[in-house]
């Protein structure tokens, strides 16, 4: 944050699509964190919000500071929060710590303490000490702090891991990159990441904030981007932009959800939906190539479901017939009815059969081929025309009326390999998105969890726990699918190949590819 702070009014906003619900107002936003089930951050200004599951947010309680960008961050036995503030104009400034044993305010432990200054700037020193941010190093169990605006350096200090408080005050603060604000570090793999913004903020759709990513193999630096650039001399490769309806993403923070699913809060300067406001926003954290990679939150819509594993597609367990109709004539190889080389006709069945014809749109110059391998002759310019989408009121005329399996094929294209991904609303979510139905394309039928940890769809959503379903992105772009509750099962179930032709429910297992599914569009 470069000037001042922000006092954000409060919103009060109903849901709107892949966008966070409740009071999601809010200015250079900490990292997230979470005390006793609950999620909590504050921004500049003091604003706090607190939310039960990461998807409803609402106004929590001030702490006992208030500044510019304050960070996160849980120790062994307390909570630290860094708050900056300006003493008279920028740059001189400085870092204040303050710690409590919970974030609860109900509790009779909550009590905010001074932890006193961490970091400053004299105001003559190329150097801001704001945006302040918190790293603990889970290699070696070291704390440290970044700090620094566009007025100079971007520096880093060392911290007590078990006060939260400076370690040396009279080691000097190294400098790491510069013309950077909003800074924070992750680390991956043996690399450490610098994340920080770029741009300009406070000015709403004007804003040119986005955020930047470089990386080096000690926490000191030096943080080099993909092509080889020092983020002391400019570097810097671009992790989040303005997209979509949103202008000015900013003050990223890292949100580990455990098994190999990480996402990201920040905020975005304007958020055109939202009447131009300051909104907060949990996104999925991909990675590629050694990487961070800003992911989409899931949009509504209908996919195929695909196995990572197997390369199979999710269906229901009923007779599937071929897009166009199923071709009836002479015998062909193999001497069934419609193989190659026979001579087929079109028999319709979810879809209008185009007349056989020598050669119409999309048939190319092929035509009909006399003495063809297996007998008959060989049709491959098709039945001419275009073939329309299945139509599923028509195949599904002869599925069951009642509850109907699971099961996994190769994707074909038919209406029974298709399927409807929808929020449902008010039925709470988890960090970043709601809960979602799953239904059969076109239809009310609905993919549930069973009391035996199976799968099947029943002929109409109700809205059962049993029927919503949680989807969260992993890092390598795949999805990993579990219902909010499992009848009778204690524990979380994701949805997993068995082989390439049956679906079950099983414990997620991060190391393996069973649970991982790709979401195409058919």
């Amino acid at each position: 944050m470069r000037f001042g702070f922000l006092a954000a009014p409060t919103l009060l906003l109903v849901c709107q699509a892949m966008a966070l619900d409740g009071q999601v107002g809010v200015h250079d936003p900490s990292t997230i964190v979470r005390c006793d089930g609950k999620y909590y951050l504050w921004g500049t200004g003091g604003r706090a919000m607190v939310s039960d599951d990461g998807w409803t947010w609402r106004r929590g309680v001030a702490a006992s500071r208030s500044g510019m960008a304050p960070d996160l961050i849980h120790l062994d036995d307390r909570y630290c929060m860094y708050v900056a503030r300006n003493i008279g104009a920028q740059p001189r400034a400085d870092v204040n710590m303050i710690w409590n044993k919970t974030l609860d305010p109900n509790s009779p432990d909550y009590k905010w303490e001074e932890g006193g200054v961490v970091a400053s700037s004299d105001g003559v020193e190329d150097c801001n000490a704001i945006d302040p941010g918190a790293f603990l190093d889970p290699t070696s169990g070291r704390l440290w702090l970044t700090y620094g605006s566009y007025f100079g350096y971007i520096r880093l200090v060392e911290l007590d891991p078990k006060t939260g408080k400076r370690l040396d005050p009279d080691v000097k603060p190294v400098n790491i990159a510069i013309n950077y604000e909003a800074t924070i570090m992750i680390c991956r793999d043996g690399w450490y990441y610098l994340l920080g913004n770029r741009g300009s903020c406070l000015v709403g759709t004007d804003s040119t904030y986005n955020i930047r990513v470089g990386r080096s193999r000690k926490v000191t630096g030096p943080f080099l981007d993909h092509t080889g650039t020092d983020m002391l001399k400019g570097g810097g490769k671009l992790f989040v932009g303005s997209s979509g309806r949103v202008v000015g993403p900013g003050h990223f923070g890292l949100l580990d959800l455990g098994d190999g699913v990480q996402k990201f809060s920040c905020h975005y300067e304007s958020d055109l939906d939202r009447g131009a406001a300051s909104v907060l926003d949990i996104r999925p954290l991909l990675w590629k190539d050694g990487w961070p990679v800003a992911g989409d939150n899931l949009k509504d819509g209908t996919y195929e479901i695909e196995s990572e594993r197997t390369g199979t597609a999710l269906e229901l367990a009923v007779e599937g017939v071929p897009v166009g109709g199923r071709r009836v004539g002479r015998a062909g190889r193999g001497g069934g009815p419609g193989g190659r080389g026979g001579m087929p006709t079109t028999a319709p069945a979810g879809g209008a059969a185009g007349a056989e014809t020598p050669g119409g749109r999309g048939g190319g110059d092929f035509g009909p081929a006399r003495g063809g391998r297996g007998g008959g002759g060989v049709v491959f310019g098709g039945v001419g025309g275009v073939i329309p989408t299945q139509n599923v009121a028509q195949v599904s005329q002869k599925w069951p009326g009642g509850n109907i399996d699971i099961r996994m094929s190769n994707y074909m294209l038919q209406a029974q390999q298709k399927w409807t991904i929808t929020a449902v609303a008010n039925a709470g979510g988890y960090p970043g998105s709601p809960y979602f139905k799953i239904t059969v394309a076109d239809t009310d039928r609905a993919l549930a969890a069973t009391e035996d940890a199976e799968l099947v769809t029943v002929p109409a959503f109700t809205g059962g726990a049993e029927q919503l379903w949680r989807i969260d992105r992993l890092a390598d772009g795949t999805h990993r699918m579990m219902p909010r509750s499992v009848p009778k099962s204690k524990e979380p179930l994701a949805l997993s190949a068995v082989g390439s032709s049956f679906a079950t429910l099983a414990r997620f297992d991060p190391k393996s590819d069973k649970q991982r599914w790709n979401l195409k569009a058919p």
